[in-house]
């Protein structure tokens, strides 16, 4: 038997999947940037500050919306949170991008196309939850898989820097160390969004 989470007025929703849209091209952007020439990184660091612009004026009109609809589809609080962690995440793709293009960064170890991968996934996944809240058991899976995909960021995080110790020295590690931590980050805050969602889940139940 399925439930509707939410009430009839789905503006929030649309706004926050549109959101989860910017992250999940922003990802795409940086898949670009790190298989492009050193040459096409600036172009490509400019796109990644579109994404998050867009992003962040989505935000600003979800805070209107909330402010001014009379009936919002989730408690402000949530909407809050789940606005500020996909913002947040758009924000360390862009974080991402610049320090490639900072730090003159090139030829990529394979372990950050696996974290920008995984960041994907989870972007990929939250917004197709976003278009299907009416579905309690899709959230569900959605709750998990973001969460499993997160332990696996971690993982692969840790790895990382292992790999980037061993075979670099001092300061292309710490030139290294922070791309991946800014993925990691990203991946993080996908994961407070799929929380958010998580808690909302247990409270509707």
């Amino acid at each position: 038997m399925k439930f509707r989470l939410f009430p009839q007025e789905t503006a929030g929703l649309d706004i926050l999947r549109g959101m989860a849209e910017h992250v999940l091209a922003g990802t795409q952007t940086l898949a670009e940037l790190l298989g492009a020439a050193r040459d096409g990184h600036g172009d490509l660091a400019e796109e990644m500050r579109r994404h998050e612009a867009a992003s962040t004026a989505n935000f600003a009109t979800l805070m209107t919306t909330m402010r001014t609809s009379f009936i919002n589809p989730l408690p402000r609080e949530d909407l809050f949170a789940i606005g500020r962690g996909l913002n947040e995440a758009a924000e360390t793709l862009t974080g991402a991008a610049e320090v490639i293009t900072l730090f003159r960064l090139e030829r990529f170890p394979g372990r950050a196309g696996d974290q920008l991968e995984i960041l994907a996934r989870q972007a990929e996944l939250t917004v197709t939850a976003m278009a299907r809240t009416e579905d309690l058991d899709s959230l569900e899976d959605y709750w998990l898989e973001v969460l499993r995909l997160a332990k696996r960021a971690d993982h692969t995080h840790r790895a990382f820097l292992a790999e980037l110790l061993a075979e670099h020295t001092f300061v292309q590690f710490t030139k290294y160390r922070a791309l991946a931590d800014q993925l990691a980050q990203g991946s993080l805050n996908m994961r407070r969004v799929a929380t958010r969602i998580g808690s909302i889940i247990v409270k509707e139940s």
